[in-house]
């Protein structure tokens, strides 16, 4: 049983969401305390006032700098009491949500998930586990035209988390029916 698993749901969809479906089963499945972060209520796009208060050391910040990042630190800190995420994630025109986008946005930051080395970055979220469960229309998980589940693996590997699972329920929209079979077989493989 995993402690402690962080339930992001990126799909605008509140109701009749696959991808939201298979969050909840995964999450049941793998029990634990369950945190969740729904993107449907929006997470803002970064600024030049984020930006600015992101590369201003921390005991430099003036009250207005430590506001603009409140909301980051809220979600970085969800992200570290996480032994596993469990990520949902319908893909978009080819790519991940924008609501997704803005909350990778707001989560990586210099010296607090990752470090710049002179061997290059380095995450620093280590031993974690992230599965990703990814929903399409048309779109085919891991083909050439899928610019999301790639992105999104990078972006973890990047922060360090590089145990990632995907579990897809891909193109829907041709048949729903084996989809939906393919990706509870993923889930009933999944270790707890």
């Amino acid at each position: 049983m995993t402690d402690t698993v962080l339930l992001i749901n990126s799909s605008a969809r509140q109701t009749g969401s696959t991808s939201r479906d298979l969050t909840a089963r995964i999450a049941k499945r793998l029990g634990g305390t369950i945190l969740e972060r729904d993107l449907a209520e929006p997470v803002p796009q970064i600024d030049e006032n984020w930006v600015a208060a992101s590369f201003t050391p921390a005991d430099q910040r003036t009250a207005a700098q430590s506001a603009a990042l409140d909301l980051s630190d809220a979600l970085v800190a969800e992200v570290k009491a996480a032994d596993t995420l469990v990520i949902g994630m319908p893909i978009y025109n080819f790519g991940v949500p924008a609501a997704l986008k803005a909350w990778i946005d707001q989560v990586a930051r210099a010296g607090v998930t990752f470090d710049y080395t002179d061997k290059g970055p380095v995450g620093l979220l280590e031993g974690k586990r992230a599965i990703i469960a990814a929903s399409s229309g048309g779109t085919a998980v891991g083909s050439d035209i899928d610019f999301a589940t790639g992105y999104l693996r990078h972006f973890l590997g990047f922060i360090g988390i590089h145990d990632v699972e995907i579990v897809a329920a891909d193109q829907m929209m041709l048949d729903a029916d084996t989809a939906l079979g393919k990706a509870t077989a993923q889930i009933d493989a999944l270790a707890a």
